[in-house]
């Protein structure tokens, strides 16, 4: 099984920064690609932003040029810094992490991983 812990939400005024991390561990044989999503209530859950094992990223158009996805291959961690934060941003946000995990059964299986949300709450 694979853990996920995020960390780094909170309440921030229009304008601020936030960063959020999110370390994954357990039996990981490789990840392929971590990202965050983020859900208000009523809506879907929408991309945040995406990074591969190799380094490219995607973002959603509403966070380009404002947030900055990154990882730290050696502690499977992600982080997500978002700045000029605006009133809109204010979600759960989630942790995903697609990787080939180990399974003493059945092998190396690629499986998908959410965190528990991080509330990220921006005010005007």
């Amino acid at each position: 099984q694979v853990q996920l812990v995020e960390s780094g939400g909170g309440l921030v005024q229009t304008g601020g920064s936030l960063r959020l991390s999110c370390a994954a561990s357990g039996s990981i044989f490789k990840i392929i690609a971590m990202g965050w999503y983020r859900q208000v209530p009523g809506k879907q859950r929408e991309l945040v932003a995406h990074i591969t094992s190799g380094g490219s990223t995607n973002y959603a158009d509403s966070v380009k040029g404002r947030f900055t996805i990154s990882r730290d291959n050696g502690k499977n961690t992600v982080f997500l810094q978002m700045n000029s934060l605006k009133a809109e941003d204010t979600a759960v946000y989630y942790c995903n992490v697609d990787a080939f995990v180990s399974n003493a059964k059945l092998g190396v299986l690629r499986q998908d991983y959410w965190g528990q949300g991080t509330q990220v709450t921006v005010s005007s």
